[in-house]
């Protein structure tokens, strides 16, 4: 068998990315994890049925690269969250001064939890959702996506089968909460790779831009933030990224001189955030925070080729 899989993140754009939401229901798996399934929309965000105070459900995002969970404004107003203060938000764009609240009883399937600071937002500003759950709501947790099968799952680990079915682990670095991949390879430039969830494209820092050789222009982005505030950010073409034995081909890269590099301590150094355009390739994707690795199922086209080849 080939050490290598090799996913076109190109032509997956090309052919139209698909799309998954989660639907009000929860299935009770036999471990007890929460499973939600997933299905089509018109929307290019992943969003799980979250009850808030009793009320709901409500359309949260998990977003792996959110460093805390976010409400938004319309929806503190509709549950009379009154006690706030200020609070500082850094986005991928922007640094901003908003409002945060504790938010009480916070339940997500069977799990239940409080959230601390959490901003407030305008909903146009969150893509009319009411909020997202982020790193605080999902430490000791492990977040599958499974894209084969339409569903998410939400649970402990040893819950969701440890590493058994996984083709590709990889260890992760812990900074201020994200799981950072250091081993990892961009057309050549070893580059730090965080996981976002929440994000649909792939971003990286300028500092991996100036060290790309030639790379092929793809024209220009724009990119908005939760703050509301939109930058156009050029496009590059990426011949690989590769990291543990997987392998992706023609990624599309924006590039911006985000804060979100420099809150991690990665501006100076080669960075991408791999957004839903790239993990959507997977068959299988899930991120534990408690054993602090990645790990990832190859497409089964992929992997029958490479049996294939190995004959």
């Amino acid at each position: 068998m080939s050490a290598w899989g090799t996913l076109s993140a190109l032509t997956a754009l090309g052919m139209g990315q698909q799309v998954y939401t989660a639907s009000v229901e929860a299935i009770i798996a036999e471990t007890g994890s929460e499973i939600i399934v997933l299905e089509s929309e018109a929307s290019e965000r992943m969003t799980v049925p979250v009850s808030v105070m009793g009320q709901g459900p409500f359309a949260f995002i998990v977003d792996t690269g959110a460093q805390v969970s976010v409400i938004s404004r319309e929806l503190a107003d509709a549950l009379a969250i009154e006690d706030r203060r200020p609070g500082k938000l850094v986005a991928l764009n922007s640094s901003r001064q908003v409002e945060i609240a504790d938010v009480p009883d916070v339940k997500l399937g069977s799990r239940e939890f409080d959230l601390y600071g959490a901003p407030l937002l305008a909903r146009d500003n969150l893509g009319g959702i009411d909020g997202i759950l982020g790193l605080d709501s999902l430490q000791d947790q492990r977040v599958m996506l499974d894209f084969e099968n339409n569903r998410m799952a939400v649970a402990p680990a040893k819950d969701l089968g440890g590493t058994r079915g996984f083709e590709i682990v990889v260890r992760a670095r812990r900074r201020q909460g994200q799981l950072i991949i250091t081993d990892a390879r961009l057309d050549g430039v070893q580059v730090a790779v965080m996981i976002d969830t929440g994000a649909q494209g792939t971003t990286g820092n300028m500092a991996l831009m100036r060290r790309l050789r030639k790379p092929e222009t793809g024209g220009a982005s724009i990119l908005t933030d939760v703050n509301g505030v939109s930058i156009s950010a050029p496009v590059l073409i990426a011949r690989s990224l590769s990291f543990g034995h997987a392998k992706l081909s023609n990624v599309l890269v924006s590039f911006t001189n985000s804060p979100t590099f420099n809150a991690l301590d990665l501006a100076d150094d080669p960075a991408i955030i791999l957004g839903m355009s790239e993990l959507s390739l997977f068959d299988r994707v899930a991120v534990d925070f408690e054993k602090r690795r990645l790990l990832f199922d190859m497409p089964g086209s992929i992997r029958h080729a490479n049996r294939r080849g190995s004959r």
